[in-house]
Order: C-alpha cells, then structure tokens, then sequence
C-alpha cells in the first residue's frame, strides 16, 4: 500500500480500537475520546510539529453537534484540522487568503 492508503487505513483503525470498548462500535463516548486523546495525541514530539492553535481548534470543536459521542465523521473532521496544523508549522499560513 501507498502512504497515503496506510495513513487513511491507520486512521479507521486507531479510531476501531477506541470506539471498540462499548455497545457502540461506530461512536467514541467521552471515556474513549480521552483515552485515545492520551495515548494517540500527546506525545511531545507530535506537539513540536503541530501548530498548537489548530490542535485546540480541532479538539474543542470534535462534538460538532453536542451528543455526547464522537462519530467517525466528526472524528475524521479533526483528524484534517490536525493535518492542516501539522502543514501551517511546517509551511506557514497561506498568505493572501480570501483575497480575490
């Protein structure tokens, strides 16, 4: 597989093994959002490469519609503001942005 086909296959996975831990396979509860928030997103070199604001952007807004769960959808929302964080600290903000 390409790296972007294990990325996205890594990406379903981890989120299986959190959302694994309850009746409802396909949602992460607030438990298993933590969980997976400690083991998979704290690592101090993962915060050195990521543009800190984006990461609590990202975070604060998982639960787009305030349920309580996290679905995979919301889960991958994230995972792509993450992404972005990841390229504006590597890259910078785009300049010009919405300027026509």
């Amino acid at each position: 597989m390409s790296k972007l086909e294990k990325a996205i296959t890594s990406i379903v996975e981890v989120f299986e093994e959190c959302a694994g831990t309850d009746d409802d396979k396909r949602k992460l509860n607030n438990a298993e959002l933590s969980t997976l928030i400690k083991t998979q997103l704290s690592s101090a070199e993962f915060r050195d490469k990521v543009d800190q604001e984006a990461v609590k952007e990202a975070l604060e807004g998982i639960d787009k519609n305030r349920d309580g769960q996290v679905s995979f959808k919301e889960f991958s929302q994230c995972i792509a503001k993450l992404s972005n964080g990841y390229f504006i600290k590597k890259y910078g903000k785009e300049k010009g942005k919405g300027k026509h």
